[in-house]
């Protein structure tokens, strides 16, 4: 019998991995639920470690022989080697695999968990807390997109916002678990922390998900992308994170790094783009789509309220209004379960394909819940109690999870699917810078407006002012009846004046800082005007 003609390689080739890819797809299919409950777990852990260790840093300081100041870099370090992976998720996932990146990112991330809690050198931690960082970029970027591929469009709105909860319960607990763990044992534990949790979810991600697609670990690496978006995106942050405590352009250093992170981006946005370049680190293209676009500037605005809100009203209720650390965390966690369950409506709804809500229209309203929130902020006065804060914080809240959710699912929603990793890595991008930039603007901004407010006020200290005239007499009288000389009175009542002044022109200061996010959130507005609907049959879009 003659045998019957063998196919040509490449024809078997192809249908080798046409049956391999479908078997994939299946066993993704089976294990979902699974593969989801890993996922979670590496993404709440990669989030729990930007928060948890900042009640810790003061013990740490103490522990590694470092300054206050030098001890930050524990936090810095571990943003800024973040901020530069993050763009380049989805380049890493295409040459070693979606499995073995996110595989082995879990892994490392794990084992520099160890070595951090282990360290006893400042140099030491922050090393480490350089590699945790870089490693946990995929914890977040590449997992979302990982749902997309592994979950059916109509089991997307229960999916994303259970994985967005993930991200929003471990920051809110962050604090008050690290504090427990730091006084119950040591600061190492808010690293040990960490280990059975890398070790399930490296397990479950290693056994049961599976790649789709082949690895393209062929290629060429784009070396000259990846060295200008190490320089431009590291000096940037380090830019952010160091300027105002260093004076800004004043300080020789900053103004030079600023130089070099703006040659270094305009240089890799040209790279990028450029024709002669076939295989970039980060495809800019992406952002042809206007969706996309407009999500990634509202990101940047979201971030800016999120991390600026999220850093100022702990200050302003523990200087201001006395609050201990503890008191601010339990002030601020009706705003969490708050964002929880908006999270889980907007969810529902703007990834449900038969609702008929449309998603710019809860984008909207969450801007409207922002300028609210901000508007009750900055109407807080120096006598405001907790009872004060509990409405803006309640709404500032519900606003993230109408923000977070339909962003992305407009932003990526039309996305084809080989696109969707670079899509939610530059969101993710624009998050984390919209942070960085806000808490470097508003910190600047409220240390300028302290100096404005105190002297305006000082200006209405007069010998003409019968308020204050009446003011110094009866706080002289109330000394002198506690036995101070009259000398003594006088400097002591001016001491209080000056006292209560200080507190009144930080209070000031609070409030135009809240109204200065309000104003940053109303500018946003015209960008909703650049986001479309997602095409029909379009599978819901990953969340951040």
């Amino acid at each position: 019998m003659q045998d019957s003609p063998a196919l040509p390689s490449s024809g078997r080739g192809k249908l080798g991995r046409a049956h391999d890819a479908a078997d994939a797809a299946a066993t993704n299919l089976r294990y979902r639920w699974l593969i989801l409950i890993g996922l979670i777990v590496a993404a709440a852990m990669e989030v729990l470690d930007t928060t948890i260790v900042n009640v810790a840093q003061a013990q740490m300081a103490g522990n590694l022989g470092a300054t206050t100041q030098d001890i930050a870099w524990v936090s810095t370090g571990y943003i800024l080697a973040n901020v530069v992976v993050l763009p380049m998720t989805a380049f890493l996932t295409a040459r070693f695999g979606r499995k073995n990146y996110l595989t082995a990112s879990i892994m490392i991330f794990t084992v520099a968990s160890f070595f951090c809690g282990a360290s006893h050198s400042l140099g030491e931690i922050v090393v480490w807390r350089i590699l945790q960082g870089a490693a946990g970029a995929a914890l977040i970027s590449t997992a979302q997109a990982t749902l997309v591929q592994v979950f059916p469009p109509e089991e997307q709105s229960i999916v994303q916002p259970l994985f967005l909860m993930g991200l929003v319960v471990a920051p809110t607990v962050g604090p008050s678990l690290g504090g427990w763990l730091t006084d119950a044992a040591s600061w190492h534990w808010c690293f040990f922390i960490n280990i059975p949790l890398g070790a399930i979810a490296g397990f479950i991600v290693f056994a049961f998900l599976h790649d789709t697609e082949a690895s393209r670990g062929d290629e060429p690496v784009d070396w000259a992308g990846v060295g200008l978006l190490t320089v431009g995106l590291g000096t940037l942050q380090y830019v952010l994170e160091e300027g105002e405590r260093n004076d800004w352009f004043a300080d020789p250093t900053i103004f030079k790094l600023s130089v070099i992170s703006a040659v270094s981006l305009i240089a890799l946005i040209i790279w990028q783009l450029s024709p002669r370049n076939t295989h970039p680190v980060m495809n800019l293209r992406v952002l042809k789509n206007s969706s996309l676009t407009a999500g990634i500037i509202l990101f940047v605005s979201v971030g800016f309220g999120l991390y600026g809100v999220s850093y100022m009203y702990p200050l302003l209720a523990q200087t201001v209004q006395g609050m201990t650390a503890y008191q601010t965390g339990m002030a601020m966690l009706p705003g969490g379960i708050a964002t929880a369950f908006s999270i889980v409506f907007c969810g529902v709804i703007s990834n449900d394909p038969k609702s008929k809500i449309d998603a710019r229209a809860l984008t909207l309203l969450g801007i409207g819940f922002s300028v609210t929130a901000m508007w009750l902020f900055m109407h807080l006065n120096s006598q405001s109690s907790v009872g004060d804060t509990f409405w803006p914080l309640l709404i500032r809240g519900v606003s993230i999870g109408f923000l977070f959710v339909p962003v992305n699912t407009l932003a990526i929603g039309n996305l084809k699917p080989a696109e969707v990793n670079q899509g939610v890595g530059l969101l993710g991008l624009a998050r984390q810078l919209g942070g960085s930039i806000g808490i470097a603007v508003l910190a600047t901004y409220l240390n300028s407006q302290i100096h404005v407010n105190r002297a305006h006020l000082v200006n209405n200290i007069t010998v003409d002012n019968a308020a204050f005239n009446d003011r110094m007499s009866g706080l002289q009288g109330l000394l002198a009846s506690q036995g101070y000389s009259a000398p003594a009175a006088y400097q002591g009542a001016l001491h209080i004046i000056d006292q209560t002044l200080m507190r009144e022109a930080i209070m000031l200061s609070y409030n135009h800082t809240f109204l200065f996010i309000m104003f940053v959130s109303i500018a946003t507005i015209p960008t909703l005007l650049l986001l479309r609907k997602p095409k029909p049959g379009t599978a819901p879009a990953a969340m951040h």
